[in-house]
């Protein structure tokens, strides 16, 4: 039995609640918020054995053997450093660190203490993304790939009014690339790999964050747009154009409802993917996979340090820093 605890108290960490309460190897064990009360009050909603608002004492606490994070971006690095440091697995929320080079230190004491640490991108997990990876021998020689992810933030209206919450504050090494737009990274480069080179533009709002963003990736024989938006909806589904046939992924690119190939003799093959209804439940199985089968997650963060290259590339291009890229916080484990 793997005991967890989490950190943080957002809807995503009840979305992990949710799921990890159909893994049977798991058990809720602690909940951690600063707020000692919030924390008291989530543990007593989620069941939890207790609660505390000490990351010290989650890091020692010996009957603690794994922990989720769910915290603004920019408080990632350390407190997975912290956890790993005192012997505890590690699933991240994306995106899972503000660089590549504090997910390399991350890597590096996981794999120091033989422990696993993954970054939570549920939606390359989920039966949708194999479907797409399968299918696209399909297709012939790719020549192009549009993957858009625009969804007009609850919080952009709080914003517009003078409210500004940590999803469109850079000081937590955030905004639409590391918030959204990282969902199009991530499946680019599990897909095709590393590209040969990115270019890179942003919409920024009067507080300096990047509202919105384009990404163009290159590849020999073949060019990837990345477009991805906090202010806007996107209603044009992503492509992926093959010299023999188009597939055409419909609805949410983290939850996509039907898949459709185009062939050019106008057949269509319509692919609908399963188990749509809970799209955390495949990341969580395969945490615990990891962690009870005593593997590491190298195959998975492999992506994600892909993910993080083309992202910090962009970024240097669009000119954001955040201030734990001038911390160097890496250096500090």
């Amino acid at each position: 039995m793997i005991r967890y605890a989490t950190i943080g108290t957002n809807f995503v960490v009840n979305w992990f609640l949710e799921a990890a309460k159909k893994c049977e190897g798991l058990h809720y064990c602690a909940a951690y918020s600063r707020n000692v009360e919030k924390a008291r009050e989530y543990a007593a909603q989620w069941g939890a054995d207790r609660y505390t608002d000490s990351l010290t004492e989650l890091a020692e606490a010996e009957d603690v053997d794994a922990v989720y994070i769910a915290s603004p971006n920019s408080l990632h690095f350390e407190q997975a450093a912290l956890m790993l440091t005192h012997g505890k697995h590690v699933l991240c929320e994306k995106t899972v660190t503000s660089n590549r080079r504090e997910l390399e230190r991350l890597l590096g004491i996981a794999d120091e203490k033989g422990l696993v640490f993954m970054e939570a991108m549920r939606s390359a997990f989920i039966p949708a993304f194999g479907l797409i990876g399968d299918n696209l021998n399909k297709l012939g020689t790719i020549r192009r790939v549009s993957l858009q992810y625009a969804k007009y933030s609850s919080r952009y209206d709080k914003f517009r009014a003078g409210v500004v919450e940590n999803a469109f504050d850079p000081r937590f090494s955030n905004g639409a690339l590391m918030d959204i737009g990282v969902y199009c990274v991530h499946m680019l480069v599990k897909l095709f790999g590393r590209p040969e080179r990115v270019t890179a533009d942003a919409v920024f709002l009067e507080n300096g964050v990047d509202g919105a963003g384009t990404i163009l990736a290159s590849y020999k024989g073949m060019q990837a747009e990345l477009l991805y938006s906090k202010i806007t909806t996107n209603r044009c589904p992503c492509q992926i154009q093959g010299e023999e046939a188009t597939m055409v992924i419909e609805g949410d690119l983290t939850n996509p409802s039907r898949i459709v190939i185009w062939y050019r003799n106008g057949e269509e093959e319509i692919l609908t993917p399963e188990g749509r209804e809970d799209t955390m439940l495949p990341e969580v199985r395969e945490w615990l996979r990891l962690m009870e089968g005593g593997e590491t997650a190298a195959t998975h963060n492999q992506f994600s340090l892909m993910e993080m290259e083309v992202m910090d590339e962009a970024r240097r291009q669009m000119g954001i820093v955040y201030p734990a890229d001038r911390e160097e916080l890496w250096k500090r484990y």
